[in-house]
């Protein structure tokens, strides 16, 4: 019990101390190894927190190879074979969009380029040069674009709406070379919200979306961010965007998770009263998301996100054992909501990783009572 009130008096002061994080969730320093207060990890089986993979919620071998290789030979064109293998309304293909994009981006970033030295990225750019009809790399590029305007500029700024009148007009460009595909669509959501489209611009192109892929979760997580208060919505927006999609879930689909991610996008800045992750509200979000977890195919590619965020709110809810069931099955990755919101998310997800460790064992749990 000494463990469990050690590490929940430092997540607690953390909130106390740093109000002014965006809904930070506890962004704290966690007791260094060794220390008597330290849960251990490794008697669990967990990844060490410096060997977490940041770059995705969930295992994707043939996109880390080919990430690999893209960026260590700056030749694209595994990534272009990869993604012309991959199903074009399938969560993987937008994933995968992403992840490469995010690479291009944060290697430009890295590597800004300058007098006799090639730009970091520069691999995206031959893509597009040499193979303009490909429609992943289309694709890639308006994603790409898009990641730019969001890491570098300051949305209102003429820069940022510079950059995502780009990144529309290459949507646009996408769209025409892959018409079945949702991805060019579903990029295109971030730019709507980036540049404040109206609400009826906004649905017309969702209509696009649902026409191409009805039960796209990705689609949906990012429309979601749109209809947000702080967005172009309202808390009441979200919440029927949310749980209309829950109650048109098809069985086995991952869209019953909805409410949770509004719930999650709706978070007081400081919230202090421990009962609120248990209201009503929020534990029937729960539950609508550890059915659609129970329900949802073993190879569901986002099955992760939905776990990841699983995690934050059972150990928020104190159900330690429901979150170390969650935390076997994604530990490793760190990629996803609520972690990529922390400077570090390795950082952050090792302490609510430690804080369910502490209470699992507070109340009985050991490494031998863990289902895997």
């Amino acid at each position: 019990m000494e463990i469990l009130l050690v590490l929940w008096a430092a997540l607690m002061i953390g909130f106390v101390l740093v109000p002014f994080l965006r809904r930070r969730r506890g962004m704290l320093q966690q007791v260094p190894a060794g220390h008597p207060d330290a849960a251990d990890p490794a008697n669990y089986g967990f990844a060490r927190q410096e060997e977490l993979d940041v770059r995705m919620p969930g295992p994707d071998q043939d996109l880390l190879d080919v990430l690999d290789l893209v960026q260590r030979t700056q030749d694209y064109r595994a990534a272009s074979q990869l993604l012309a293998g991959t199903e074009a309304a399938g969560e993987r293909r937008w994933q995968r969009v992403q992840a490469f994009a995010g690479a291009a981006s944060l290697e430009l970033q890295q590597r800004p380029g300058g007098v006799g030295d090639a730009p970091g990225g520069q691999w995206l750019r031959v893509w597009r040069a040499e193979q303009p009809k490909d429609a992943g790399g289309a694709a890639v590029h308006a994603e790409f674009l898009v990641q730019q305007a969001w890491r570098t500029a300051t949305p209102g700024t003429d820069e940022f709406r510079i950059i995502m009148e780009e990144a529309k007009a290459a949507c646009s460009e996408a769209a025409l070379l892959a018409p079945g595909d949702p991805v060019p669509y579903i990029v295109e959501l971030s730019v709507a919200r980036g540049l404040g489209y109206t609400q009826p611009e906004f649905e017309q192109l969702w209509l696009k979306i649902l026409d191409r892929a009805p039960n796209h979760m990705g689609a949906h997580l990012a429309a979601l961010h749109y209809w947000c208060e702080k967005w172009h919505g309202s808390r009441e927006q979200a919440y029927g965007f949310a749980e209309a999609a829950a109650a048109r879930a098809p069985e086995g689909s991952l869209l019953a998770a909805m409410p949770l991610f509004a719930v999650f996008e709706h978070l007081p800045e400081v919230n202090l009263v421990t009962g609120f992750y248990e209201s009503e509200v929020v534990t029937k979000a729960i539950h609508g998301a550890l059915h659609a977890v129970h329900s949802a195919r073993p190879d569901d590619p986002m099955l992760a996100h939905v776990r990841h965020l699983l995690v934050f709110f059972l150990v928020r809810a104190e159900r330690w054992a429901e979150a170390m069931n969650q935390l076997i099955h994604v530990d490793g990755h760190v990629g996803a909501l609520p972690w990529t919101l922390s400077p570090d998310p390795a950082a952050e997800f090792a302490v609510y990783r430690a804080l369910a460790v502490a209470g699992y064992e507070a109340n009985g749990g050991s490494p031998a009572s863990l289902p895997h």
